[in-house]
């Protein structure tokens, strides 16, 4: 049983794709967690399939790395904002953080948000310039701006007396000077031992842990992770469950105690005060819960979580092609399935609507409700979902709006293409510089209702050059109306499958999203039109036969490249009236109404209105 003092948690938070992930792997293998010839994939800790894919941290994991005596709970946090409800969370479990920021880059928006909440904490963060290998880093001036970013943060003189260290985790060493030999981590491990406190705790009294990730195992059931904040618990012990305010959820016994030893979980007997641990056995308890002994009254305190600000629609698929593709169709596995999401992760909210049919799902982002459609999609559910839409509030009867900082690097003949776009989707421009190579930095405030579906726009407007970074920065007075998508589109008035030469003849109408040979039906949207208004036009029509023979007149049909659209790229370019029809074999957009009358009817109640 390892004591408190030889204990040390910390946390790794960076901006997406600073490099977190790969310092872990570099860690566990130095410290000889990993065999040298043990086979892991890379970035060993991004264990779901759409981290490897994305190449992101989704989902916050623990591990554990020895360095001589002292062992080293490290938590492997998600980069990406639509995620921060995990980052809030696994803070209130450790006692310090390594804050990497890459070497080019430099600090970046995530960066701040996660060094904000880190700071606000308490936390006194050491400071990893990651990737000084590249050739266009720039160390020292980086260290300079994470001061200055530190400083704007308002942190204290402890927290802004943080050491700094220079690293490739990519190559495997960390030096506390640009001159030292480059030969391994082990500075980093001194580093952490030095800086980062033992865990505060009370090896005696009450057990008592704050559950702060929550997932579902299949043979132990619900499995709570934590941090033990008092006293000691054994295999079996009786424990009671209490919410944030104090009221009794269950009692219950924890049938596993399970401690993180390099990648794997062990079963242990006891855990003591300050360690890291998963427990399994309690039916209720959920994050943001105290497990603790059954006398206790008071539970410990919680972090509150940001609230949700952007919402979307989920139904059952009613298309003509519903059940085809997949096995889960039914509004109940539907439910279940997203009451389970919302149990384990904290940042989003489910609603039933009145029909039973259709479900509100509120989260952080459009990222993070993505992700959720394609799990579902993957796992064989079908689902109609809404264009994602925003959430306001009001306060002392004003109507406000979430409001978003956006960070743009962009090269700088593009500049003013991107500036003119966020105008009209009333942004605010705050700072504009030379960021160096031809690029500018462009800063701006911008709610979040014209930042949906502007993405696509915004790398055709860079020819795929530029960069954006988004995240929550508070709310604003509602800034007034912002125009939607600027064109119609393509509607097919038949079932069936779609023909070449049919296809053909409708080019010149517009680009098409689908290809000869897709199934399609009446309603089903499979181009955008070139104009304003929507087209109803028929994709079945295939070529007369006659027996007239002459030159010319069987000329080969050539067809241009579909435009092929990502699930967020569907959701973000659809409109009010429309639902993209998510299958685990396809992604179609459609008309909420399939039949034109009713679509006609519907169109002149909202003229009306």
């Amino acid at each position: 049983m390892t004591a408190s003092r030889d204990l040390r948690n910390i946390a790794i938070i960076a901006h997406v794709d600073h490099g977190k992930t790969t310092l872990v792997d570099e860690l566990l293998r130095q410290s000889g967690t990993l065999r040298s010839n043990q086979q892991v994939a890379e970035r060993a800790l991004d264990s779901n399939d759409l981290e490897r894919e994305r190449g992101i941290t989704i989902l916050a994991k623990c591990t554990s790395v020895l360095a001589g005596e002292t062992r080293i709970n490290i938590v492997d946090t998600p980069g990406h904002a639509d995620f921060g409800g995990e980052v809030e969370r696994i803070l209130s479990m450790v006692d310090g953080a390594l804050l990497l920021v890459d070497a080019a880059e430099g600090p970046m928006p995530q960066t701040k948000f996660v060094l904000m909440k880190a700071l606000a904490r308490g936390l006194k963060p050491i400071v990893v310039i990651n990737k000084t290998d590249k050739p266009d880093a720039r160390p020292y001036e980086v260290q300079n701006e994470v001061f200055d970013l530190f400083a704007a943060l308002d942190a204290d003189e402890q927290q802004l007396d943080f050491p700094t260290l220079f690293a490739s985790a990519k190559q495997g060493w960390a030096i506390e000077g640009l001159e030292d030999e480059r030969s391994s981590l082990q500075p980093l491990f001194d580093r952490i031992v030095a800086h980062v406190q033992p865990p505060d705790v009370s090896e005696e009294g009450d057990f008592r842990m704050l559950a702060t990730i929550l997932e579902a195992d299949p043979f132990l059931g619900r499995v709570l992770t934590g941090r033990v904040a008092s006293g000691r618990v054994k295999v079996n012990a009786g424990v009671r469950v209490l919410s944030r305010d104090g009221q009794r959820i269950e009692d219950g016994r924890l049938t596993k105690l399970l401690a993180y030893r390099g990648l794997k979980r062990e079963p242990v007997e006891e855990v003591g005060a300050g360690d890291i641990v998963a427990i399994a056995g309690l039916q209720e308890a959920t994050v943001a819960d105290t497990i603790c002994a059954p006398g206790v009254t008071e539970p410990l305190p919680a972090q509150p979580i940001d609230p949700p600000t952007l919402a979307m629609t989920f139904s059952v698929n009613d298309s003509p092609l519903a059940g085809r593709e997949g096995d889960k169709v039914t509004s109940r596995v539907i439910r279940d399935r997203l009451l389970r999401e919302a149990e384990g992760n904290v940042a989003i909210q489910v609603t039933e609507a009145e029909d039973k049919d259709s479900f509100d799902v509120a989260g952080r982002g459009e990222l993070q409700l993505g992700v959720l459609i394609e799990t579902m999609r993957r796992e064989g559910f079908e689902l109609s979902i809404s264009r994602p839409r925003v959430l306001f509030r009001q306060v002392d009867g004003q109507r406000q709006e979430p409001l978003e900082e956006v960070q743009i690097d962009v090269d700088e003949e593009f500049s003013g293409a991107v500036v003119e776009k966020m105008a009209l989707r009333k942004a605010e421009l705050m700072e504009m510089r030379p960021s160096g190579g031809g690029k500018q930095r462009l800063s701006f405030h911008a709610p979040s209702r014209g930042l949906i579906g502007y993405h696509g726009e915004f790398l055709t407007d860079t020819r795929g050059t530029g960069v954006m970074h988004r995240i929550f920065s508070g709310y604003t007075p509602y800034k007034g109306p912002i125009a939607g998508r600027r064109n119609g589109v393509l509607i097919s008035n038949g079932q069936g499958n779609a023909v070449a030469y049919a296809l053909w003849n409708l080019e010149d109408r517009g680009q098409m999203f689908i290809e000869p040979g897709t199934s399609i039906y009446d309603g089903m949207i499979i181009g955008e039109h070139s104009r304003g208004n929507d087209l109803e036009v028929n994709p079945l029509k295939a070529k007369q036969l006659t027996n007239i023979r002459a030159a010319g007149k069987d000329e080969a049909v050539r067809l241009s490249p579909p435009r092929r659209m990502s699930l967020e790229q569907a959701l973000a370019y659809i409109d009010d009236d429309e639902l993209v029809e998510v299958t685990p074999k396809a992604i179609r957009l459609r008309k909420r109404l399939l039949d034109p009358h009713a679509r006609k009817r519907a169109a002149k109640r909202q003229e009306a209105v």
